[in-house]
């Protein structure tokens, strides 16, 4: 029978109301969550491991990377034919693009988690575990890479973002669309994703700094960025990958520093493209940042961070976050 390890790291799916915290928090275990399941639970065997137990909005990027370490570890024994990792959905965007950077595995590795915690009597918890646990399992979803499933939706790792701060349809991939979906307990694909390839580094780079841009942004983010160690930055640009002139002669004396810099769009849709002058994309492209195309701020953090920690030098990083982005 086919073997699913569910690897629980805590958030929302894991959390119950708290007397002492007089908050709900995350204090549910990966085996009681297997537990629950009851009639929902797929015919396949499930082993649960717990990682952590906190809520998203705490973890960070080193403790992503150890995730992803052992997750790692998980996909090579021969006997786990996927994974399902419940996490907050806070940062789990982060988290699943972080593994699908880094894991070279044909293994489906599924993330997953809810809105309404364990307490509540209409939890959909039980029922994206479920789901992503038939995901893991579908020898269909091997060599698709890191995937969220969240209310009955496949989506790839690369394109899903959290797009409501409280409903349970939260993930979309507006973009490109999802994968595919769960219907009456059937995994259906309907599209596939292009693979670029694994970031190869034994750390990530946790001082990567991402600045969203707004009417009238001055050079202070950027400078406080830079005086407080950053080793890379991530501009969320207007439109095509503009910037004010005052962020643009900041990022200019950034990437004369050595530090790269790199461009992203805060629209949710569409790619940066180096076009407008005055202070805007082309000049910034002039200058050596790099356009990302149409990765999120957040996404491109998490490449750089990667890149950087793998000591990789200007034209690789170039080369890669341009690749992703495309």
């Amino acid at each position: 029978m086919t073997r699913i390890v569910v690897l629980s790291t805590g958030g929302t799916i894991a959390s119950r109301y708290s007397a002492e915290h007089e908050s709900v928090v995350s204090n549910v275990a990966g085996e009681e969550l297997v537990s629950t399941l009851g009639p929902l639970a797929p015919d396949v065997a499930v082993a649960a491991e717990e990682f952590s137990n906190l809520g998203s909005y705490r973890i960070d990027l080193p403790t992503a990377f150890e995730l992803v370490q052992r997750i790692g570890v998980l996909v090579s024994d021969p006997e786990i034919a996927g994974v399902v990792v419940t996490h907050g959905t806070d940062t789990m965007e982060e988290s699943a693009y972080l593994a699908d950077l880094l894991l070279d595995t044909e293994k489906p590795v599924v993330f997953t988690g809810a809105q309404l915690h364990a307490d509540e009597p209409d939890s959909d918890g039980p029922r994206n575990l479920a789901d992503s646990i038939r995901v893991a399992a579908c020898p269909d979803a091997r060599g698709l890479g890191a995937l969220i499933v969240f209310g009955q939706e496949i989506h790839a790792a690369r394109d899903a973002t959290k797009v409501h701060a409280s409903r349970v349809g939260t993930f979309a991939s507006s973009e490109h669309g999802k994968l595919g979906e769960i219907d009456a307990g059937r995994v259906r694909l309907q599209r596939r994703t292009i693979r670029r390839g694994p970031v190869e580094t034994g750390r990530i780079e946790p001082r990567v700094d991402l600045i969203k841009l707004v009417m009238g942004s001055d050079a202070a983010f950027v400078r406080a960025a830079l005086e407080n160690g950053a080793r890379g930055l991530v501009l969320e640009a207007f439109g095509r990958g503009n910037a004010t002139p005052a962020v643009t002669e900041a990022a200019i004396e950034a990437i004369g520093r050595g530090i790269p810099v790199a461009v992203t769009s805060r629209s949710p849709q569409g790619r940066v493209e180096p076009i407008y002058g005055a202070g805007g994309g082309s000049d910034l492209a002039s200058a050596g940042a790099i356009f990302c195309g149409d990765l999120s701020g957040i996404k491109a953090r998490i490449l750089l961070a990667l890149l950087l920690g793998s000591g990789a030098d200007p034209s690789t990083i170039r080369r890669r976050m341009e690749l992703h982005g495309n």
